[in-house]
């Protein structure tokens, strides 16, 4: 049974209990993030409070998760700290800051050497029979966060009391920040500031919570933290892979790659969890793993984080963030010499994860993952990727089509990663129950109007034209050709009850620029026509050529049966995909 120990203590005992013992900040922690401007509410909300309720009160500053561990090198029991590490590090820079006041003092009082000697047990080792400071290097505080060369500058102004004015680190602002605050304290308040820096140590209350695991504290900070930004799974990863680093020099190549590899993510809109969670489709297919997907840090943990020690693990990683960098924003990733990598991404290829993005999860990134690690290197990357991604979209419109259920497709997802990892094609199962043919399947995607594919398959209609040669908006809108809302004045054969049947049919919507839509508005069907002819989306310029200014029923079940044969004959012509895919249960007349 995990064991955790909860108590109430001020800021000067929770500190000064740290004698002959460390708090550390670990490897995995993200690192200092507190700007001026959040040490600037904590200096406020303190002021007012030491102003408002003086010593009636407590002032709660919130809790700290940690865990005690023992250093074998130093024989120094260590305290983890899992959560309150920007509270306690921003804590110890605003009291070495009042130190600094009171060790700038021309004139030395029994007062001042009083407060000294209430704060140094707070921030150092002091002599246990002088009680003095002996060595300010001997700080009770130390960040060992990963990936971060800021810590040296915090563990200097602990121990000096100096920050160059040209530092931009958080550590820097933040401290200059509370020098200033401090002296100007000092001066407004020259009666009542020493009072004001005792408050601070004796009213200020943490609730420390000493947990017996780095498991529990863990879980701990997990249940407690809603607020500022827990921590991620790749934070756990990311210290692991650190400390499989054995050489000084091998961490600071991690280091620097860690800082590209959140570099990418950033621009490219996505999480350093989702490279991870791709790779683990890769792994899985790797070993022919089709069993339901575990969490990301439960995965990785197996086998004391095994994976992560595996040789080239960090090159497949920064492989798929580059990859998918290339999907996200079209810039073509380089080699270590500068060289643009050896594959390509063709338009066709686009056209296809164009559809994708608009398909309601993301299971479909996993296969794609898969198959970039598989056939990255193959000459022919261009030429094969874009039929995979064809048959990948196929099969999944398909089966939502047929089923419609997002979550019915992950076996199928697990089943197609082994496949590419296999060199073989993807097969999507269909329920053998039920008779699927041509006629069906026509009647069924237009019961998907409304549905979460519905923008993919208009979408892959535009595509379908063949007019149609360049990549559409990333963003683009639904345009209800007749519109949502209507003057039955201005339309022929028109009531609102016949309207309301007829407006989300596939047959009344297409894909349109934005701001094209924007400009057509809720016009009549002739004025709209001049603004589709604007368009760089062929099915929408074809509508701007339309021989008739009239937008009636007889037009839209007119587009839709077209807009259901084009869908229909597009995965009829997919036969390779279709015969394998819907094992002879569809069959196209």
């Amino acid at each position: 049974m995990a064991e955790l120990h909860v108590s109430k203590k001020n800021i000067s005992k929770l500190l000064s209990e740290m004698q002959g013992k460390k708090f550390i900040i670990p490897d995995f922690q993200r690192p200092y993030k507190w700007n001026v401007e959040k040490c600037e509410t904590l200096w406020n909300d303190i002021q007012n409070f030491y102003e408002t309720e003086g010593s009636k009160s407590d002032y709660f500053l919130g809790t700290i998760v940690s865990y005690k561990s023992e250093n074998q090198d130093t024989d120094i029991e260590e305290v983890e700290i899992i959560d309150g590490q920007q509270r306690i590090t921003s804590f110890f820079l605003l009291l070495r800051a009042f130190y600094k006041k009171l060790e700038d003092m021309k004139q030395v009082e029994a007062d001042v050497i009083g407060l000294k000697n209430q704060i140094a047990p707070c921030i150092w080792e002091i002599d246990e029979i002088s009680q003095i400071v002996l060595d300010k290097s001997k700080i009770l505080i130390e960040s060992r966060v990963a990936t971060t060369e800021d810590n040296g500058v915090f563990h200097n102004i602990l121990q000096t009391g100096e920050s160059s004015e040209k530092a931009t680190d958080n550590y820097s602002l933040n401290y200059r920040f509370f020098k200033k605050k401090c002296d100007e304290y000092a001066q407004e308040n020259p009666m009542t500031w020493k009072p004001f820096c005792v408050a601070i140590l004796r009213r200020c209350i943490i609730l420390p919570i000493d947990c017996d695991t780095s498991e529990t504290a863990l879980t701990i900070f997990s249940t407690l933290n809603d607020r500022g930004l827990p921590l991620a799974d790749s934070d756990i990863f990311k210290a692991q892979l650190y400390r499989n680093e054995v050489t000084l020099e091998g961490k600071k190549e991690f280091i620097e790659q860690w800082k590209e590899l959140t570099s990418i993510c950033k621009v490219s809109y996505m999480s350093i969890d989702d490279i991870f969670r791709y790779n683990t489709h890769v792994l899985r297919a790797s070993i022919g793993d089709k069993s339901k997907e575990i969490g990301l840090r439960k995965f990785y943990a197996t086998d004391k984080y095994a994976q992560l020690k595996t040789v080239g693990f960090m090159d497949t990683i920064m492989s798929l963030a580059y990859f998918w960098k290339y999907i996200n924003t079209g810039v073509k990733p380089e080699n270590e010499d500068g060289e643009e990598v050896n594959y390509e991404i063709s338009t066709e290829a686009r056209k296809y994860l164009h559809c994708l993005t608009c398909y309601p999860n993301e299971f479909w990134k996993y296969a794609t993952s898969v198959f970039f690690i598989t056939n990255k290197d193959s000459e022919n990357f261009e030429e094969i990727f874009a039929p995979f991604l064809k048959k990948l979209m196929a099969s999944l419109l398909i089966k939502f089509i047929v089923t419609p259920s997002v979550n019915g497709i992950k076996d199928d997802i697990y089943n197609a990663c082994i496949a590419v990892s296999q060199g073989k094609d993807i097969q999507f199962r269909i329920d053998q129950n039920k008779e699927h043919n041509k006629d069906n399947i026509k009647a069924k995607i237009v019961e998907h109007a409304s549905s979460r594919i519905s923008r993919a398959l208009l979408l892959l209609d535009a595509y379908l034209n063949v007019e149609q040669t360049q990549l559409l908006p990333p963003t683009f809108d639904i345009e209800h050709i007749f519109p949502k809302k209507w003057q039955e004045a201005n339309y022929h054969g028109w009531s609102d009850r016949e309207a309301q049947q007829y407006l989300d049919r596939f047959g009344n919507k297409i894909v349109f620029e934005k701001k094209l839509n924007i400009q057509a508005g809720n016009g009549y069907f002739g004025v709209k026509k001049l603004k589709y002819n604007n368009s760089s989306i062929s099915v929408v310029k074809e509508l701007g050529q339309y021989p008739k200014n009239d937008w009636v029923k007889e037009d839209i079940e007119a587009r839709e049966a077209a807009f259901t044969d084009r869908l229909t004959t597009f995965f009829e012509n997919e036969v390779a995909v279709v015969e394998k895919v819907l094992e002879e249960t569809i069959e196209f007349a």
